[in-house]
């Protein structure tokens, strides 16, 4: 199927979810995950009318960079190496996986402009999940509150691989609730007004739950 078919879909798809939360579609943003994709798959994608690109390896960005160069909006959405953050840092608008304050040293000290980042917190708590324990998710945003070149946007986490929608949908409400509390401590470089959540299995109950980043591969540049 054509990415501007599977577009099409997926559109269908989270206007059906905002209209059960009372949202607007416009209010969600679909990050294309094009990591397993080719070049040309996220070519396509972006003649598809696609904006915002997400990699979450650092020659994936590249390969795909070679082709489409900053004409997308391009997102970083894995676990970034301290000694990685040098190959992307000029390329990226968005972090979505900053968990660690030797990485925020890193991408304070490399960027050149400010760079929009995320939390990411282990939610579910899982040991293979990366992400900061919810508890110590506002201590953390504390330390990096004279982070010059650090924007805190939002959270993200990634929910469990389960087909219960129960358990997804208390893992992305619990994580409208961290973001509520980080916004209570009003840090000025800390809005947190977004939520990076939901993927191609889950991305309508994420949506219901507040989402207004969304990564999907497979369902939207899956060959």
């Amino acid at each position: 199927m054509k990415v501007e078919e599977k577009f099409a879909l997926i559109k269908e798809n989270i206007e059906s979810a905002c209209k059960r939360a009372n949202r607007k579609p416009e209010e969600v943003i679909v990050v294309a995950v094009t990591k397993y994709a080719s070049p040309e798959r996220a070519l396509e994608a972006f003649n598809a009318g696609l904006i915002n690109f997400g990699e979450n390896r650092d020659d994936g960005l590249t390969s795909k960079w070679e082709v489409l160069e900053d004409r997308p909006i391009w997102h970083f959405i894995g676990t970034l190496q301290t000694r990685k953050v040098k190959n992307i840092i000029d390329k990226v608008t968005y972090i979505h996986s900053l968990d660690r304050l030797s990485l925020a040293k890193e991408i304070e000290k490399r960027a050149k402009t400010r760079i929009n980042c995320f939390v990411q917190v282990n939610v579910s708590g899982e040991d293979t999940k990366h992400g900061i324990h919810p508890e110590n998710v506002i201590p953390f945003i504390r330390e990096l509150e004279s982070y010059t070149n650090i924007q805190i946007v939002g959270l993200m986490t990634m929910a469990p691989n389960t087909s219960d929608d129960s358990e997804l949908r208390s893992c992305f409400r619990r994580l409208k609730e961290i973001q509520a509390d980080v916004q209570k401590i009003n840090i000025k470089n800390a809005p947190c007004n977004e939520l990076s959540m939901g993927m191609s299995n889950d991305y309508m109950i994420a949506i219901e739950e507040g989402a207004t980043f969304v990564r999907i591969g497979t369902a939207l540049v899956g060959e």
